[in-house]
């Protein structure tokens, strides 16, 4: 390899990385409009493995905008990221697929939860693939998948 395509290999995985930590940031804000802004056209999501849907992005983002209104407290920890970015014949190509872990400690809220307390009383893990594609507009997700191992939740 020359030191171009180094470059370029190194610069295409730092902008997926930051297309990954924009969906965690993105679903623990409520940002419904940059959730929707990561995927690329056609992009699918898929929860169903958590209890969720499978489908086009806009109708998960509008799934997940009402039923995150359960958990006014989340943080969704991204980790152990594995990237690969499709070989050209020692190029980087224009796609790409992450498997990364997440564990995901969220608020419950409800009518006898204490707007005072933020510690999670529910907590989930797994690991996510997101597949990825080059645009115009830089990297985009194309379809991320939730494979949820375990969960845990207290009073």
């Amino acid at each position: 390899m020359t030191q171009r395509v180094d470059l370029a290999t190194v610069m295409d995985r730092l902008a997926i990385d930051e297309v990954v930590t924009g969906y965690a940031v993105a679903v623990d804000d409520g940002d419904w409009t940059a959730y929707r802004a990561l995927f690329a056209a056609g992009g699918r999501v898929d929860y169903s493995t958590a209890g969720g849907i499978e489908g086009p992005v806009a109708e998960v983002a509008d799934w997940l905008e009402q039923t995150m209104t359960l958990f006014p407290v989340r943080q969704h920890l991204i980790v152990n990221r594995l990237i690969r970015v499709e070989d050209v014949g020692g190029s980087p190509g224009d796609s790409a697929r992450v498997r990364a872990d997440f564990l995901n400690p969220m608020r419950l809220a409800g009518p006898d939860a204490d707007p005072g307390v933020t510690a999670p009383n529910f907590v989930a893990a797994g690991r996510y693939t997101f597949e990825l594609g080059r645009t115009g507009d830089g990297w985009r997700l194309t379809r991320v998948t939730v494979h949820e191992k375990w969960r845990y939740m207290s009073a």
